[in-house]
């Protein structure tokens, strides 16, 4: 697909190019193994659309003055018909300023492309694993869960518009000790909904969520013979049905959310199929193993991490630790993808180091292993922060928080702040119709539109595509417009290789900005037909870009507000 800020860069990197082997030719400059150079944009349009510092970077090996070296390259340079001018500024800065021609073949191109513009084919054939939320199906998901599922999920998508092939996972923590305890809690709140509340002791370290009870009564009602079933028969039956219930309730809450997994990878599969045990081997066959106090170590001091670490303990039971590694392997060696990330909580730090080792040491290539941390939210009401619910024991859930505010609110709202960095979320804010709303401000600008081409059909006007003369683009407000469109596609691109979403967030509002600065300058009902046509291409290439960027983040782009 197009890129048209990518395509203008190249273009501009080749006629500098050009005119510096013109300068070579007639003897003004020596022929020399250039320096690299940038092009960028910079961020006042006074500096030019375009501006490059070829002249200050291969000032050593030309051995003139920068604005010389600019002087020559722009008295050589080929013509362009987007290029409008440019000039020497500063220290010696090359800052192209773009004509008409350029702006014209923008919109019609985000206008024609309708709901592809903005796909890239930045990452054509690379198969991605994206693996988040995968929160315990112990209990309900939280608010850390409601975070990395926004950014897991919307970071997906951008590397799926970036070119790649993308797979979204799920990876459900179904067996360990998480798991017993998990089926102990259920069996003393059995047990206690049988004989009374005093007559077991509940575990300390037990759930204590009013769930794990909803769940014990559930069950009994369906299964009154458990109330005769020994502890070591009852208990496998209750932890089946519990995560059972647990998952779906899951499956559910995120469907709500707009989120949808190609995979829920159970861990008692890497159990049954030997995998951990095979990974295990793998390490002791490569010689990363050793035994102490009959337990297996691996050698992750070795590969930079602070201490070893127990794969296999005493008792013979895997560590978490062991059977991570052997799904990671998975992921790379059996299911053959080219780079999978994972998102985590910021605690979850430590685990990136060990993972890393862990995949060098069975041979995988680590910095094909990537993570995205994700710092704590603060939920906040009045200025003050919120508790929703005391329901469910101590953590706020994510049915919570759907409970406050609608999904696309969610999405929009986590999507403000790298994940890195900790955040307050604003529940009066995301609720507000108003443009002190962000997320209203941008899908406002997308009604705005789709009222517009609606009442201009009702004139008989539509939108017939088809070239633009390029002196139909001349005001400022137009042309700022077109300059926001343009980045789409490389804004995606530049999410895509950061592993950042938030910046598409501040970009479509940024569009939008600009949208209401047109909207309030340039009429379009009235003019005459050439302007009208190509302001209404120009609007059709912003809702497009609005709604693409939208849906990228799993967010509606209403046509009536």
């Amino acid at each position: 697909m197009k890129n048209p800020v990518n395509e203008m860069n190249r273009k501009i990197r080749d006629l500098i190019l050009e005119s510096y082997q013109a300068c070579v030719a007639e003897g003004l400059l020596p022929e020399a193994e250039l320096l690299p150079f940038d092009i960028e944009q910079p961020r006042e349009v006074q500096n030019g659309d375009f501006s490059s510092n070829f002249a200050m970077k291969n000032v050593r090996v030309l051995k003139k003055a920068p604005q010389m070296i600019g002087n020559l390259l722009l008295e050589h340079l080929p013509a362009c018909p987007e290029i409008e001018r440019a000039e020497v500024a500063g220290p010696g800065f090359l800052n192209f300023y773009l004509g008409g021609a350029y702006f014209a073949e923008v919109a019609k191109t985000a206008a024609e492309l309708g709901t592809d513009y903005g796909k890239t084919d930045r990452l054509n054939g690379e198969r991605i694993m994206v693996e988040f939320v995968s929160a315990n199906p112990t209990g309900p998901m939280h608010m850390g869960n409601a975070r990395g599922g926004v950014v897991g999920d919307s970071l997906a998508n951008v590397l799926a518009w970036a070119g790649a092939e993308v797979h979204k996972e799920f990876y459900v923590n179904n067996a360990g000790n998480q798991v017993a305890l998990f089926g102990l809690s259920l069996y003393t709140r059995l047990q206690q909904l049988l004989h009374g509340e005093e007559s077991v002791e509940f575990p300390e370290n037990g759930y204590h969520g009013d769930d794990i009870k909803v769940l014990a009564k559930t069950y009994y009602e369906a299964h009154p013979e458990a109330a005769e079933e020994a502890e070591d028969v009852v208990t496998p039956k209750l932890i089946a049905f519990g995560l059972e219930n647990n998952i779906a309730r899951m499956k559910s809450d995120l469907a709500k959310y707009k989120i949808h997994f190609d995979e829920w990878f159970l861990e008692s599969t890497l159990h049954e199929s030997g995998y951990v045990a095979e990974t295990v081997k793998l390490l002791e066959d490569r010689g990363w193993m050793y035994e102490q106090e009959g337990a297996k170590w691996f050698k992750a001091t070795e590969f930079g991490c602070e201490k070893d670490e127990v794969l296999v303990k005493a008792n013979g039971f895997y560590t978490y630790y062991a059977v991570d590694i052997a799904y990671h392997r998975n992921k790379f060696e059996k299911r053959k993808f080219d780079r999978c990330i994972d998102v985590f909580g910021a605690d979850h730090h430590g685990h990136t180091l060990r993972f890393k080792a862990a995949m060098a040491a069975i041979g995988q290539d680590q910095d094909k292993l990537q993570f995205v941390l994700m710092q704590l939210v603060r939920l906040m009401k009045d200025g003050e922060p919120f508790r929703m619910s005391k329901r469910t024991g101590k953590s706020i859930t994510l049915a919570d928080l759907l409970n406050e505010i609608p999904a696309d609110a969610a999405r929009f709202f986590f999507n403000l702040n790298r994940c890195d960095s900790a955040m307050d979320f604003d529940l009066d804010l995301a609720l507000k119709q108003d443009n002190e709303n962000p997320l209203y401000y941008v899908q406002y600008a997308h009604a705005r539109i789709c009222s517009i081409i609606r009442t201009l059909e009702e004139l008989g006007v539509t939108y017939q595509g088809g070239e633009i003369a390029p002196e139909l683009f001349e005001t400022a407000e137009e042309r700022a417009l077109i300059r926001a469109v343009a980045n789409f596609p490389e804004e995606i691109v530049n999410c895509a290789d950061a592993l950042e979403t938030s910046r598409l967030t501040h970009y479509i509002m940024q569009v939008a900005g600009c949208f209401h600065s047109f909207y309030n300058a340039c009429r379009i009902k009235g003019e005459a037909a050439a302007v009208q046509q190509a302001r209404l291409t120009l609007c059709v290439a912003t809702k497009n870009t609005i709604a693409n960027a939208l849906s990228v983040m799993g967010i509606d782009a209403p046509e009536k507000m």
